[in-house]
């Protein structure tokens, strides 16, 4: 039985990031007992963050339905989506064509970015461009926006926030400003490249994910690989060179401990009657720079951060390459059984509350 820790140093020093689609929820729905593993971390002051590879909605918005199935708080400065660095992109870029679902144009004007462009409203402008895209204009109607300056002035990126919905539509699309003149619809230039015309981000790479059918499904990794392979049909000889975020790239995994951090720090420097989870506090979250490396060293949790996760090709390899320990559960992707080939997670568990309970016996 775990029992509430004293609020000491020893205590403090042990941290957890959390994946969300097969951890704590599936397909929508609580797994057993997240909410209580949660719990325990909220009563003793622990820090932890949601890294999830999943997006799609704003921050705010996906802690809150979090928070409401668990029946547990949680606070937007806790999240990593698999787009919020992209955050520190809106600076660099200012006409970007947002990819993924609907509600990523909300998502990318929240973030800052200036003139956001979904690829529907490339459909809407002229439906010849992607013969094949389904959409009826009934559709079209509700979900887009004419764009004035959409052929007069040249994008200058494309990221995707979250898997799409019409992946025949947005594969054309994509392809067209990778190979522009300059970015700018309507254009093709005439010398295959490597480099696109424009750059590319992608915010995760996962072949594969859970929901509650049986069989995994495929993510966006699956969508990626198409891009690239229609890039080197178009650009024989050549391979594109793109950007990739999200589990299990270093890059993420530095920007979610700085956020760790940060969080950490308003923990410590909060009393616990200051309401640091209300979602319409002005408390200010500080952002790393895109890049930025986080020294484990440095850390006030050095390598005892645990990453709880059920998929092993994003979440444990992120984790073990970065330096951090890891709960395998077998709620979600991962199966008893499955290989491992060269991955060692610190522990195989059946659920988020065994994570947490072994690790604070164990390491706090």
């Amino acid at each position: 039985m775990f029992r509430r820790l004293i609020h000491t140093q020893t205590s403090k020093n042990i941290a957890f990031a959390f994946d969300i689609d097969g951890v704590l929820l599936r397909g929508g729905n609580p797994i057993d007992k997240a909410g209580k593993a949660l719990r325990i971390l909220n009563e003793n002051r622990i820090p932890y963050v949601l890294l999830t590879n999943g997006g799609g909605t704003l921050e705010y918005e996906r802690t809150q339905f979090i928070s409401n199935k668990l029946q547990v708080q949680i606070s937007p400065l806790q999240i990593i989506q698999s787009h919020t660095p992209f955050k520190t992109l809106s600076s660099k870029f200012d006409k970007i064509l947002a990819v993924g679902t609907p509600t990523v144009r909300k998502v990318a004007e929240n973030y800052g970015f200036k003139d956001v462009v979904h690829p529907n409203d490339i459909v809407r402008y002229n439906q010849d461009i992607t013969p094949f895209s389904g959409l009826s204009q009934e559709q079209l109607s509700k979900l887009t926006k004419p764009i004035d300056n959409l052929d007069t002035t040249p994008f200058e990126a494309v990221l995707v926030f979250n898997d799409p919905k019409n992946w025949a539509g947005d594969l054309q699309i994509i392809s067209d400003l990778l190979n522009s003149e300059r970015g700018m619809l309507n254009t093709m230039r005439q010398s295959p490249s490597s480099t696109p015309s424009i750059p590319i981000y992608f915010s995760n790479d996962d072949l594969l994910w859970a929901n509650p059918y049986k069989l995994n499904r495929f993510g966006q990794g699956a969508f990626r690989s198409l891009v690239h392979k229609l890039y080197e049909a178009m650009n024989p000889g050549q391979k594109l060179s793109d950007f990739i975020l999200g589990k299990p790239t270093k890059l993420t995994y530095d920007f979610a401990h700085h956020v760790l951090i940060d969080w950490n720090h308003k923990l410590q420097s909060h009393s616990e009657n200051d309401e640091l989870y209300d979602i319409h506090s002005n408390v200010k979250q500080i952002l790393p720079p895109l890049g930025q490396e986080c020294s484990i060293e440095k850390s006030p949790f050095q390598d005892n951060v645990f990453m709880v996760g059920d998929n092993p090709a994003s979440d444990i390899t992120g984790a073990q390459n970065y330096g951090w320990k890891s709960c395998l559960v077998k709620t979600g992707v991962y199966r008893d059984g499955d290989d491992l080939k060269h991955l060692k997670p610190t522990m195989i568990v059946d659920d988020v509350y065994e994570a947490v309970t072994n690790a604070l016996e164990k390491y706090a």
